[in-house]
């Protein structure tokens, strides 16, 4: 037999799980600015995080998934995406959208059930939140479609969990990708676990990233708790499709810290001492330990840092909790151009019912 085509999967990490090198160092990681803003923006989303779960808690906040373990993704991709790019994410990038012009309160507006944290003008062209888990990957290759189109160097990039791999929309997407050779880059967050599915049992294959093999795109696998390993890749797959060069999937291997969402309880299925172990992965001590070892971070830093973002998400939590809530009726009013008249009739109702003190639920 002739053998007609070997593929092979890299894999990529800089940084041990202690912050030490492993790997010979690009040389930007060898200067400390854009490591203090990936650990600035790290901490960042660590503390909103914490603080929306406990608003989530105290019945102030809807079902809301948590980013722990995933902030070194979102902090290096938010800075290295260009402006004119887009991001299709799924609901774990709140941190990604808030560095790409989002605003806080965006984000608790959202989660909090208010459709008006999807309208922020700060989202740009960027589109909203998926939570069906794998459709925002087709989207994204219809962007790119569009980008290609118009002979533009824009770059569409979108997030997934490991177990939107398994669903027919990804491989549908990586698919046309690789035929139309398009600007866009799947990021896949390789976190082991698809609510209670463990990645050992989800799919057969090795590696996720391999997937793109059989498109004929680009694939790597790299360590998704190293904020180097991460900028490397994602700059290379940026490149390669602002070049014309075609997609990109990265398989960053990481560990989902928290429950699935607030609405999950992880230890009906997952061993205590496996999260104990993740802990020791984790990417922000990871960074922090890089950094201090070089001098570039201390301890007077620390609390500032910590001091200035914890007020202001207290800022912005406060506006969240004083918001005036949207009157009733105004769910009838971003359905249609024209509302039917079964609903005109259905909004004059509510309208009467709210004006007359008459029983509602809140929108």
């Amino acid at each position: 037999m002739t053998q007609v085509y070997q593929g092979e999967i890299q894999f990529r990490r800089f940084l041990d799980e202690q912050g030490t090198p492993v790997a010979e160092l690009p040389g930007w990681a060898r200067q400390p600015e854009t490591l203090q803003s990936y650990y600035r923006n790290m901490v960042l989303a660590r503390q909103l995080d914490t603080k929306i779960i406990a608003l989530q808690r105290t019945g102030q906040m809807g079902t809301y998934p948590s980013m722990l373990g995933a902030e070194a993704m979102d902090a290096v991709s938010g800075e290295l995406m260009q402006q004119g790019d887009v991001l299709v994410p799924y609901y774990r990038n709140h941190s990604l959208q808030i560095i790409r012009g989002a605003e806080i309160l965006d984000i608790l507006n959202y989660w909090g059930g208010d459709e008006r944290g999807s309208a922020s003008p700060g989202y740009g062209e960027d589109f909203p939140n998926a939570v069906p888990i794998a459709t925002q990957s087709l989207h994204a290759t219809g962007v790119a479609t569009a980008f290609k189109i118009r002979g533009e160097k824009r770059v569409a990039v979108t997030f997934c969990g490991d177990g939107a791999t398994s669903k027919g929309d990804f491989m549908e997407a990586l698919n046309l990708a690789g035929a139309w050779q398009l600007p866009v880059v799947f990021f896949v967050n390789n976190n082991q676990w698809a609510i209670s599915v463990p990645r050992s049992i989800q799919c057969g294959a090795e590696t996720l990233a391999q997937k793109g093999l059989g498109a004929g795109i680009r694939c790597e696998q790299i360590d998704g708790n190293d904020v180097i390993a991460i900028h490397e890749a994602m700059a290379d797959a940026l490149k390669h499709a602002r070049d014309g060069k075609g997609a990109t999937l990265i398989e960053a291997i990481s560990y989902r810290l928290s429950d699935h969402t607030t609405a999950d309880d992880a230890t009906r299925y997952r061993h205590n001492d496996e999260l104990k172990a993740a802990w020791q992965k984790e990417p922000v001590k990871r960074l922090q330990n890089y950094l201090v070892a070089n001098g570039w971070w201390d301890e007077v830093q620390e609390q500032a840092w910590l001091n200035e973002v914890q007020q202001i998400i207290q800022d912005q939590v406060d506006t969240y909790l004083n918001m005036d809530t949207q009157p009733v009726e105004s769910i009838f009013d971003y359905l249609y151009a024209e509302l039917p008249k079964a609903l005109q009739e259905q909004r004059t109702s509510a309208t009467i019912k709210a004006m007359t003190g008459g029983s509602h639920h809140e929108s």
